[in-house]
């Protein structure tokens, strides 16, 4: 693929095609690899460097593993995910794991549901203090946590205290 002239550029053009069913701008999304650096290399005016080849393979591997395993994230404290079930088993698509991603602020959440859509994520599932925003900068369903029990359990010990 490398040592031909062009082996490069028509190999990953049958890939994204007819493996990935991808276009170009999906690709470039989900790689982060701008859309001007790909055009150039599939129109052979540049040769790919290394570091362009490492992101296009990574992205491939995760674009791959998305096919492979169905997962939710999960974005909170490590206190939060203390007793969460790995799996969840759906009506329609079997079972489904939950992946942690512990944070400690609201800061992290943000960036870390960004990593989580990148990695592959189906949704993720956080808290209402960064839901709204995690919405607006990620393309993936969010589901967002509302803890109404604990707050009306914590209310039943205040009351008692009073």
């Amino acid at each position: 693929m490398l040592r031909d002239e062009g082996g490069f550029q028509k190999a990953f053009k049958e890939i994204l095609e007819d493996e990935l069913k991808m276009s170009l701008n999906e690709f470039c999304r989900v790689s982060n690899i701008s859309q001007s650096t790909m055009y150039k290399i599939l129109e052979e005016h540049r040769e790919p460097n290394l570091r362009t080849v490492r992101q296009i393979i990574k992205a491939i591997r995760r674009i791959n593993s998305k096919d492979s395993e169905k997962y939710l994230a999960v974005i909170a404290t490590s206190k939060f995910m203390a007793g969460l079930p790995k799996y969840l088993e759906t009506e329609d698509n079997g079972s489904v794991s939950l992946r942690e991603y512990p944070v400690s602020t609201i800061e992290d959440a943000i960036i870390t549901a960004v990593r989580a859509e990148r990695d592959g994520a189906l949704g993720i599932i956080c808290a209402p203090i960064v839901a709204s925003t995690v919405e607006k900068i990620t393309s993936i369903k969010i589901y967002t946590v509302f803890p109404l029990d604990s707050v009306i359990s914590i209310l039943d010990d205040v009351k008692n205290d009073f």
